[in-house]
């Protein structure tokens, strides 16, 4: 019988991170309760963690309903972040990074504050619906008593056998999404935290997500002719390759002319405006879902993109690479930021340990 594998749940840093990209995936953010504190914080970390690890082993975790028995780990990860809010309800101002700034507005913000923030953030990942569903589940009871859901996000990406071999997802405007992401050699430079200096120790190995849900205007752009969506994005659709030539992993080549003397990659494309060279060097690791909820009350798709980007500093980051994006970029008028949040992802936990707990008993 085929089960797919598991996914260590301890390690320098937390899996989720860099793991390939699951086909299912709820986010879900929770604000403490009033009387919570800093240990009632650290009692759901630790149960969270001591339950996220039995699960991503294919193993009940303590009172399991049992709905996903016969599953197995199917590639389950469990992701933990804090939020600025939370360091202020634990009496832990003190520890918060420099790099958990509030994000600045963006000229396609139209945020909706109630599915915004959060005290907590939780990001779970599976190839199997059920145990993705499974383990959502059983955190919310977990967290009874102590912290309130705030809001949650579900999304899907292409299932892991859906091709003849591994290849970049693709998003529901029909684009390659994750062409530019950094190589494994850059993960310690560009996603992961290290030396961090005193109070904020506890974020060595860890990492900064960047969560936007991003509404896609997907009848606009589907009415527009394929050669337009191209010259949107920079790339072709068939195979992501840049317009500029060459493959989906070709680098840009930004000088690049067309016979008419035009630029091959115009000056709006989002791969031009996005690109590390146009913005001193920045760059992330995205790896979000797309999601479908229905339709509007219009009649349009209520679809696009929960945007997770992960950095190790999102100021050099997003942040940065946003500014650039935002008034210069073609694609922002198809889109629509209408979530947001920061949060800081601690390392990994240990054998025995329990994520956060360098920050909680700090």
């Amino acid at each position: 019988m085929y089960k797919r594998p598991a996914v260590p749940f301890h390690g320098r840093h937390q899996a989720g991170i860099t793991t390939p990209a699951q086909a299912c995936g709820h986010l879900v953010a929770f604000d403490l309760q009033p009387d919570a504190g800093r240990p009632g914080a650290a009692t759901l970390l630790r149960r969270w963690s001591a339950a996220a690890e039995a699960m991503t082993r294919g193993r009940p975790p303590a009172g399991d309903d049992q709905i996903a028995l016969d599953a197995g780990p199917s590639s389950l990860t469990v992701t933990f972040g804090f939020g600025r809010s939370f360091f202020g309800k634990t009496g832990l101002k003190d520890h918060m990074p420099d790099a958990l700034v509030e994000m600045p507005p963006f000229s396609a913000d139209a945020l909706d504050r109630d599915r915004s923030d959060g005290d907590l953030w939780v990001q779970i990942g599976a190839d199997d619906p059920l145990v993705a569903v499974h383990a959502l589940r059983v955190l919310q009871k977990t967290a009874s008593g102590t912290a309130k859901v705030r809001w949650t996000m579900n999304g899907f990406n292409r299932a892991r056998g859906a091709t003849d071999r591994p290849r970049t997802v693709r998003n529901l405007m029909g684009q390659l999404d994750g062409t530019g992401n950094p190589r494994p050699s850059e993960y310690d430079a560009k996603v992961f935290v290290a030396d961090a200096p005193g109070p904020h120790a506890w974020m060595n190995g860890g990492s900064y997500a960047v969560v936007r849900r991003i509404r896609m205007l997907l009848d606009t752009w589907d009415r527009l002719p394929l050669a337009r969506q191209e010259r949107v994005i920079g790339r072709r659709k068939t195979d992501g390759a840049p317009l500029s030539g060459g493959t989906e992993t070709t680098p840009l080549n930004l000088g690049a002319v067309r016979p008419d003397g035009s630029l091959a990659i115009p000056g709006d494309a989002h791969v031009r405006v996005a690109a590390p060279s146009s913005n001193g060097g920045a760059t992330m690791l995205r790896r979000g879902f797309s999601y479908h909820d229905g339709l509007r009350p219009d009649g349009a798709p209520d679809a696009g993109l929960l945007f997770i980007a992960w950095q190790a500093d999102p100021t050099t980051g997003f942040i940065q690479v946003q500014r650039k994006l935002d008034g210069a970029d073609g694609l922002t008028r198809y889109l629509r930021h209408e979530s947001s949040a920061v949060f800081a992802v601690p390392g990994g936990a240990a054998e025995g340990d329990y994520v956060g707990r360098a920050l909680l008993e700090s």
